[in-house]
């Protein structure tokens, strides 16, 4: 069977990407990895190598040793690579629920997914982050995601909180709703709910303010993703909540953050027994049929949504809670954001310790 690229990988060969890659060394990730799947002559061996340089590439992104931090090379190597096990025909019988699963650990593993947990031990604090690949690229092939670029520089964070230690573990998630309908947020959270004494994810928002996002609300307004695909209708199915609620820090992150910080408590609803859309400075009111969270209505409101749910379904008293960064014009102003979103977790592991 032909197996066709999608939308998003066909992307990654235009001359940006193109450009973006050569600079950044990890083209020299695709002819590797193309060597090692051609050399496969089973499925557990394409397996391991799937495994090898998804993981690598990760690896290689969330290294803090580098100078400025660009989260565009890992998104275009990994799609590339994509793109090249998508096409893949090898020498045994490669069914295609065993290619998609193929490509799934080529996500999960390239995304921090698979590594999402934390060391054992009383004296740690676990703090999981999750940020955005890059989007919007049809407009601006080169821009990148300052929420991607903070959940690479947090990676591995440790620092002392009042006699422990604060641990980071961070994710980056596609910005496509097929993925979402798949369950990759709880799949990815859902364990993360266990053992994490904060769940926080990020998203790039206005410009020139860092929003933390109050209310999420359970519906999609239309937008369109990386492949193109727009959806509008619930989230999820009718026994879900309209709303719910992030139970960060807020007061101590808005007042130990430099900067312009807002608690956003903004939502559109239509309100009980209406037909008409209302916004809502202050909040939801009893009974109403959510329209926009404070984070909107696309995939940034519903990875707070879902993670809130999960929080909830899992009777956490876990803070868990999405924070919107401010739009930056190009990757070199990501450094001063990525400095504010350390002081956010750090005032975040204060108040749990």
């Amino acid at each position: 069977m032909h197996h066709d690229t999608t939308p998003e990988e066909d992307r990654a060969r235009l001359d940006v990407p193109r450009r973006i890659l050569e600079r950044s060394g990890f083209g020299a990730a695709v002819p590797l990895f193309t060597a090692d799947l051609n050399d496969a002559a089973d499925p557990e061996a394409a397996r391991q190598a799937v495994t090898a340089h998804a993981s690598r590439l990760w690896t290689e992104a969330a290294r803090t040793d580098v100078g400025t931090v660009d989260d565009r090379p890992l998104y275009w190597a990994r799609l590339l690579l994509a793109a090249r096990l998508r096409t893949w025909r090898p020498p045994f019988d490669l069914t295609d629920r065993d290619r998609t699963a193929l490509l799934h650990l080529l996500e999960t593993a390239s995304r921090g997914i698979t590594e999402l947990h934390f060391p054992p031990g009383e004296h740690l604090l676990r703090i999981a982050v999750t940020g955005f690949d890059p989007f919007h690229l049809d407009r601006d092939p080169a821009c990148a995601n300052p929420s991607g670029a903070a959940a690479l520089d947090l990676n591995g964070w440790t620092f002392p909180v009042a006699g422990r230690t604060a641990v980071v573990r961070t994710a980056v998630f596609p910005v496509r709703w097929a993925d979402f309908d798949a369950g990759l947020v709880e799949q990815a959270l859902g364990r993360v709910h266990g053992q994490a004494d904060a769940v926080l994810t990020l998203s790039r928002g206005r410009p020139d303010r860092f929003d933390l996002e109050v209310w999420n609300g359970v519906w999609r307004g239309g937008g369109t993703d990386n492949l193109g695909v727009a959806r509008t209708g619930r989230a999820l199915p009718e026994d879900a909540p309209e709303w719910t609620r992030s139970t960060l820090p807020l007061q101590e992150i808005a007042d130990s953050v430099d900067g312009p910080v807002v608690v956003n408590t903004e939502v559109t609803e239509i309100p009980a027994g209406a037909t008409e859309p209302v916004v809502r400075p202050d909040g939801p009111t009893p009974g109403s049929a959510a329209r926009s969270g404070g984070g909107g209505d696309y995939l940034s409101n519903e990875i707070a949504y879902r993670n809130t749910l999960l929080r909830d379904r899992a009777g956490s008293s876990a803070p868990a809670g999405h924070v919107h960064l401010p739009r930056t014009g190009s990757v070199d102003e990501h450094a001063p954001v990525l400095a504010r979103v350390r002081e956010i977790v750090a005032a975040v592991a204060r108040t749990l310790a």
